[in-house]
């Protein structure tokens, strides 16, 4: 495909104002690696009985990630941060005096917003009522469930360590605690028929919690499934199931507001909202990604992936970044529509400078291209994409390569 971006890319970017900053940090060990995962996860060890060990320094790594934050902080000082996601693995491993030390080893370093939305993501298998109090207490206010399905036999397939029954009662447990709790759920499941994809839609909405997530399952490159493929549905029963599940979900009073996330008004994952709209995020942890922005240029950083080369990194030479480079700018609009165009509403029209610091005719050829295809929403005021745009939004990002 020809490159139709405008000379003026030769240029610098120049921003009047920085974005929303983020802060991710990322837990690297899980109970069992997932067969489908190709998330930076590490299975911790278990006894020969199959009991389970803790299997990772605790202390040791928390140590590092304060470090690790430290060192961002020149990068964004007197920035505040909006909200601050726990990702995995499985975060919820962590000790209760783990997870307090951590947040306020945060709060004594950088500046919250008052209400800012903190996220833990958390597995069935490890949701402990107490556990989960001194959570809430520590800080945590929003809780991400990996439920995937409420179906055994799929369950078991898709490797997973919980079954319905736990299924049901680790979110019964976070409801309890957490007035902000998301359910991760997949569909397009080895063998999946319909009417058992309506079931898992029934049970999760049963509990009206204000977000769900709805993946359908992919073969991902370097996973077990990639290697050993189950029987998935067609093509057209997982376009079934989908169509579906969005008139279930609508039903139910949830909207679609990005690709795979449907929430209640006004219940949207602040977080996330903030990648789709091309803001800033500090990344600490192992293999964490991280984006941030200056008035004349825009960085990412990349840090070392493996959680024992990620800490020896931290203790010998203050950082484990491996990567920390400029967007160039041919790469900027790209890499904001990348993500953009994932919202159903779009941004707005102005928000493309805003973010890049390029004036927007250095994409019209590009615009105007989408539009005609069907893929971009006429409205001069936004850049949103169709439901054919949202429907083949690959094609729709790849005009903006």
């Amino acid at each position: 495909m020809p490159n139709t971006l405008q000379p003026s890319l030769a240029q610098k970017p120049q921003l009047k104002a920085l974005p929303p900053l983020s802060l991710y940090i990322h837990f690297p060990w899980c109970e069992k690696k997932c067969p489908y995962c190709d998330f930076n996860s590490h299975q911790i060890k278990s006894e020969g009985d199959g009991k389970r060990t803790q299997g990772f320094d605790e202390a040791r790594y928390i140590r590092a990630l304060i470090t690790d934050l430290e060192t961002e902080i020149p990068r964004t000082w007197g920035r505040q941060v909006h909200s601050i996601f726990i990702g995995g693995g499985t975060p919820s491993l962590l000790s209760p005096e783990g997870m307090n030390e951590l947040l306020s080893a945060i709060r004594a370093r950088v500046n919250l917003e008052p209400d800012c939305e903190i996220t833990m993501e958390a597995n069935p298998g490890s949701v402990e009522t107490e556990k989960f109090a001194a959570f809430a207490k520590s800080g945590i206010n929003r809780v991400s469930l990996g439920i995937q399905s409420f179906q055994d036999a799929q369950l078991k397939a898709l490797g997973r360590i919980h079954n319905g029954a736990e299924a049901k009662k680790a979110i019964e447990i976070a409801l309890k605690h957490f007035k902000l709790v998301n359910l991760d759920l997949m569909y397009g499941l080895p063998n999946q028929s319909l009417e058992a994809a309506k079931a898992d839609i029934d049970t999760a909405l049963s509990f009206k919690t204000p977000h769900l997530s709805f993946y359908n399952l992919t073969l991902e490159p370097n996973t077990y499934f990639a290697n050993f493929p189950p029987k998935l549905p067609t093509e057209d029963e997982i376009d079934a199931i989908f169509e579906q599940n969005l008139t279930l979900l609508k039903e139910a009073g949830y909207r679609r507001y990005e690709v795979s996330a449907y929430a209640k008004k006004d219940q949207e994952c602040k977080h996330n909202l903030n990648y789709w709209r091309f803001g800033d995020y500090i990344g600490i942890g192992a293999g964490a990604h991280g984006k941030i922005s200056f008035p004349d240029k825009i960085t990412r950083q990349v840090r070392e992936r493996h959680p024992e080369t990620y800490m020896q990194s931290i203790e010998n030479t203050g950082h484990a970044l491996i990567e920390s480079k400029e967007i160039s700018t041919k790469d900027l609009p790209f890499e904001f529509m990348l993500n953009a165009l994932r919202l159903t509403d779009g941004v707005e029209t102005n928000t493309f400078s805003e973010r890049t610091g390029l004036p927007l005719h250095v994409i019209s050829n590009n615009l105007d291209e989408a539009s005609k295809k069907g893929l971009l929403d006429t409205n001069p005021s936004r850049l949103r994409p169709t439901e054919q745009g949202l429907r083949y939004l690959n094609n729709l990002q790849e005009l903006f390569l």
